[in-house]
């Protein structure tokens, strides 16, 4: 089993420890995700120490205030390291003021322009306010705008009524562990529309921990969780879903 969407160096125990119950949990690979220049230095740094973490760089919507063209070549030049294996995570955020929209739609573009030059997939972050879809309106046609060409990773998938054109996009649907919350039936009936090649499942660790431990810190361990309901709402069984999310991270990232 593989975690493809974690923030190894925010979780509330050591790496080596996080990562030794993973291993135990019987994960591969995980992906660590930066969120600006700093962070994106601490998942390199991880990714460089231990073989199984690899990383993406990026710049989150809400910290895109103050991206500059010296924050797009900076992040052009951390995707050259041998373990960063991907874009982000970047999008747009409506549901916090914590950055300006049009700061985060600059941000956006230029990591789409990253992602474009480097040829790697682009990890996606969006989120509406509450009864809005504004954010994944925008973000779904700046995407469609930037060409097939793209790798597209919709991380915490979150829009079900949307799966239907995700997938005809080619977009991969990444599922973390909100799918486990009784309050998000919609969201678990979107999960048998994926496609085997466009699915994944991952923790978003340390943020959304399945419901069955609602009450401490997620960690990438807990992607077992996640991938076992999963299987169980496509139909297959927890040894299908993992090769099948196991393969598509290896064509995905390439480790």
């Amino acid at each position: 089993m593989v975690d493809t969407h974690c923030h190894l160096s925010r979780c509330e125990d050591p790496p080596e420890k996080v990562l030794e119950r993973a291993a135990q949990a019987g994960l591969t690979r995980l992906l660590t995700v930066g969120l600006d220049e700093a962070s994106n230095r601490e998942q390199i740094a991880l990714a460089e120490a231990f073989d199984p973490v690899h990383a993406a760089v990026g710049r989150h919507p809400n910290d895109a205030d103050g991206f500059d063209q010296a924050a797009a070549a900076d992040l052009l030049e951390l995707a050259s390291h041998r373990k960063v294996v991907a874009i982000g995570e970047t999008g747009l955020d409506f549901y916090r003021d914590y950055a300006d929209p049009d700061n985060q739609r600059r941000a956006f573009k230029a990591q789409i322009a990253v992602a474009s030059e480097t040829g790697l997939p682009i990890v996606i972050h969006l989120r509406d306010r509450q009864g809005s879809d504004e954010a994944a309106a925008e973000t779904f046609a700046t995407l469609a705008a930037a060409g097939d060409s793209l790798t597209v990773i919709l991380h915490c998938f979150s829009v079900p009524d949307r799966v239907a054109e995700a997938v005809e996009r080619g977009w991969y649907c990444s599922f973390a562990g909100n799918v486990t919350y009784p309050a998000n039936g919609d969201l678990r009936e979107a999960v048998a529309a994926v496609p085997d090649r466009l699915i994944l499942a991952e923790t978003d660790s340390p943020y959304l921990t399945p419901q069955s431990k609602r009450r401490k810190g997620n960690e990438p361990a807990n992607v077992v969780e996640t991938a076992a309901l999963l299987a169980e709402l496509r139909g297959v069984t927890p040894e299908e879903l993992d090769r099948t999310v196991t393969d598509n991270a290896a064509s995905l990232f390439g480790w």
